[in-house]
């Protein structure tokens, strides 16, 4: 069964011309924020979100963590479509359910794929937060990673194909993915239910310095 996408942003010439420049991908429709998206309640696999819908044509749009929670609340797969940066904000993403995060600078051919994959189940993480990710496995704050697993986290951290990945580690490039599969699952279960004042503790941050940003409890 092909898969169904729905798109809410706010940019009105991103939702009038998704359908066109994703033209193998299958759109239901697009909305201009969540609450659109919640009323209307269309057939989609997958909702890609963006994180910044308030503007001065609705100041009041639910947005960020907010928005992906109502999202998953509803039923809805979430993929993140976003300009935002900062990798705490992209990881509280994944806390609140998001299976994946895509950059908007990405190229189409990677948003797709990246699209698809969230539409399989699959979890994508932006390199921002593999790189995070792979700060926490190292600093003991992630322990339950197989050696091999951490091997594939450090080389995808430092933005190492699974060619050249296969070439060091003497492993086939299906065997990796196999790999990065069953890691990206336990990152995502260790994202959901940790605190943020453990991540603070083994990063070093000052206690609350994440609390505005990340989830409060993990989503039902």
């Amino acid at each position: 069964m092909t898969a169904r996408f729905a798109m809410v942003d706010d940019a009105t010439a991103l939702r009038a011309s998704i359908a066109d420049l994703l033209p193998a991908m299958q759109f239901v429709s697009v909305h201009r924020n969540v609450e659109e998206l919640l009323e209307e309640r269309p057939p989609a696999d997958v909702v890609i979100l963006d994180l910044h819908l308030t503007n001065v044509l609705q100041p009041a749009a639910s947005q960020g963590i907010a928005a992906v929670r109502q999202v998953i609340g509803a039923g809805y797969r979430v993929c993140v479509y976003t300009q935002e940066e900062r990798r705490f904000v992209l990881a509280a993403c994944l806390a609140a359910g998001a299976l994946g995060v895509v950059s908007k600078a990405s190229s189409l051919e990677d948003a797709e794929t990246s699209f698809r994959a969230v539409a399989e189940g699959e979890l994508v993480l932006p390199p921002a937060v593999t790189g995070l990710i792979e700060v926490l496995a190292r600093r003991g704050a992630l322990t339950i990673l197989t050696p091999r697993q951490r091997d594939v986290l450090a080389g995808r951290a430092r933005g190492l194909t699974y060619a050249e990945l296969s070439r060091s580690l003497f492993l086939s490039e299906s065997t990796l993915r196999g790999y990065w599969r069953d890691l990206t699952g336990t990152v995502s279960q260790y994202l959901q239910a940790t605190s943020p004042g453990d991540i603070e503790r083994a990063l070093g941050l000052g206690p609350g310095d994440l609390i505005d940003l990340w989830p409060e409890t993990p989503p039902s």
